[in-house]
């Protein structure tokens, strides 16, 4: 099911500078200044609606972390953890101009192989598309909205 979260009504929220000729935005979980880039827009203003819309705790949110799936080395674009810091919730950022497409899908699923998230989400900041795991009965369901936090 389609989502329509309206990401860019918190394009004020987000800390933009220009330096050396490279633009750059702040990253408020990483802490740091990092290259404005069309995905990195989509993460920090996906951030932003965690934040400020769903409460989410920026404690709980990492960004851009590496992962081993098998022996491969991965890097996931948001991870959030519950409150018992046990992984609940795996985002895939692509730019705008990236369709949201079963391959997107299938890549944020083989990041959630080690990690066994109950929700994932891909966005490229127009569409996005949210999924519940039950890996009891290995099904998903696509929901109406982004989960709570839990």
């Amino acid at each position: 099911m389609l989502l329509d979260l309206g990401l860019m009504r918190f394009k004020s929220l987000l800390k933009v500078k220009r330096e050396n000729d490279k633009r750059l935005i702040f990253d408020p979980a990483r802490k740091k200044w990092v290259a404005l880039q069309p995905e990195e827009l989509v993460r920090q203003l996906f951030i932003q609606y965690l934040v400020a819309e769903k409460g989410y705790s920026l404690a709980l949110i990492n960004t851009e972390k590496g992962l081993k799936v098998n022996t491969l080395s991965k890097r996931f674009d948001l991870l959030v953890y519950d409150r018992g810091f046990q992984p609940f919730f795996l985002v895939e950022c692509k730019a705008p101009q990236v369709a949201i497409s079963q391959d997107v899908f299938r890549q944020a699923a083989w990041y959630n192989m080690p990690l066994k998230v109950s929700y994932l989400l891909v966005t490229n900041g127009i569409e996005s598309y949210c999924c519940h795991i039950d890996y009891e009965r290995q099904a998903y369901e696509f929901l109406d909205g982004v989960p709570d936090m839990e």
